[in-house]
């Protein structure tokens, strides 16, 4: 079960047997409804050219939030038009789409299966462990976004763990904390900044091309730290040397985002999922309060979008979708065995969620991997090995390899007296 919502289940495919998940079983993976190989696909791109123009905008104003809207409404109003088949955009949402893994082991005449998800694939793993555990063997969640607290607000609790975790990765390494002794402050200057006084540049994508204009303010600054755009082992010399004047680890970054891929990923599954299940009953004002809460003395421009889901609550009036809190938003109570996978350095779905979700969850082993980010299994052998052996006898998986884990050894750049 892939993450977003919205995400290709069948791109990830190299990433899942490269990390041994079929060496010795079968592996079944799906594409869920709305996605790339589905019919009809979800896909909105309307939306993937505003990000990839919004590279050169302010991240959080409200002209940016207008053109998201915009393009938001025309993908809305593409997919539910009147003419030929219309999409009934209510039927996306995480109980259909529970519902369609319970018909596909039934289909396949399946038995008993194990099930992994990862990101947004562990509420819907959740889910369908609560509404339809016949037949499951076992789960496995890495990253895991509980369906009972995901919420806007829930966001910035995620950010601010997974970004506070590095910086004190960075203080527990003896070079790194006398290199960059005080990296929240740091932080905090440059997101005050960079929010009063954007940077304009350009800068060449990743992948090539041609140098793109892009624009840091405060806004894109966290949201590359929240996105892990540029690696953990290199965040506190990126943020020294944005500080001295040299952005361009940010810039490079920043410019990733100019190149998508036309209609690969379904935004319009994310956005009924999101604005069904996750935005009801919490409003701007409840989020800007959890950003406060997260970062003290950060602007509140930056602290009024939540993390990765800039102006959610308009263009969820544009989008309009059912509220559907009240059976979504509900607590999995089970004693299938279970693995709860965490990286403590995800700052989009903290590592203490895992425990958190686990603790309903009576026979579950919940693995907390040192230094590794979103969608651990991919990055970490160890984690690999526990999920294999999980998966062998899940009420007794090997963890022993956690225990000699410790975050990488962080990028040090000479001081400026010693270059």
């Amino acid at each position: 079960m892939t993450g977003g919502p919205g995400g290709d289940a069948i791109g990830d495919i190299p990433f899942l047997i490269d990390s041994g998940l079929n060496r010795n079983r079968d592996l079944i993976v799906m594409a869920q409804r709305g996605t790339l190989h589905a019919q009809p696909n979800l896909a909105c791109p309307e939306i993937d050219r505003f990000y990839a123009d919004a590279v050169g905008l302010r991240y959080d104003a409200p002209s940016t939030g207008r053109l998201l809207v915009r393009a938001t409404k025309e993908c809305r109003h593409r997919l539910t038009r009147v003419t030929a088949r219309g999409v009934a955009l209510s039927a996306y949402n995480t109980t259909e789409n529970a519902a369609d893994f319970a018909d596909l082991r039934r289909a396949l005449g399946i038995g008993r299966w194990n099930v992994y998800g990862y990101s947004y694939g562990t509420d819907l793993a959740l889910t369908y462990l609560r509404r339809h555990p016949r037949g499951i063997r076992s789960v496995a969640i890495d990253s895991v976004v509980p369906p009972q607290i995901v919420s806007l607000p829930w966001t910035w609790d995620s950010a601010r763990e997974g970004i506070n975790t590095i910086f004190a990765a960075c203080a527990a390494q003896p070079r790194c904390k006398s290199r960059y002794p005080n990296l929240p402050r740091l932080l905090t200057q440059q997101v005050r900044r960079l929010e009063a006084h954007p940077l304009t540049l350009t800068a060449r994508p990743p992948a090539g091309g041609e140098p793109v204009k892009v624009v840091l303010d405060g806004g894109a600054l966290v949201n590359l730290l929240v996105g892990n755009a540029v690696p953990a082992v290199d965040v506190p010399a990126a943020l020294d040397e944005l500080a001295r004047g040299r952005p361009e680890r940010f810039a490079r970054a920043r410019a990733a985002g100019a190149t998508p891929v036309i209609g690969e990923f379904a935004h319009g599954l994310t956005q009924s999922v999101a604005c069904g299940e996750w935005v009801p009953g919490h409003s701007p004002s409840d989020l800007l309060r959890a950003g406060r809460r997260a970062f003290p003395g950060w602007p509140d421009t930056v602290l009024a979008q939540a993390p990765q889901l800039p102006f959610e609550h308009e263009v969820c009036r544009v989008w309009s979708v059912p509220d559907r809190t009240a059976v979504q938003r509900v607590t999995t109570v089970s004693t299938v065995p279970t693995l709860v996978l965490s990286g403590t350095f995800d700052a989009k779905t903290g590592a203490r969620w895992g425990a958190y979700a686990a603790r309903t969850l009576p026979r579950s082993t919940t693995v907390r991997i040192p230094g590794i980010g979103h969608w651990v299994v991919p990055q970490s052998p160890c984690a690999q090995n526990v999920l294999a052996s999980f998966l062998t006898r899940p009420t007794a998986p090997d963890t022993r390899c956690v225990a000699g884990l410790s975050p990488k050894p962080f990028t040090i750049t000479p001081t400026p007296e010693t270059a």
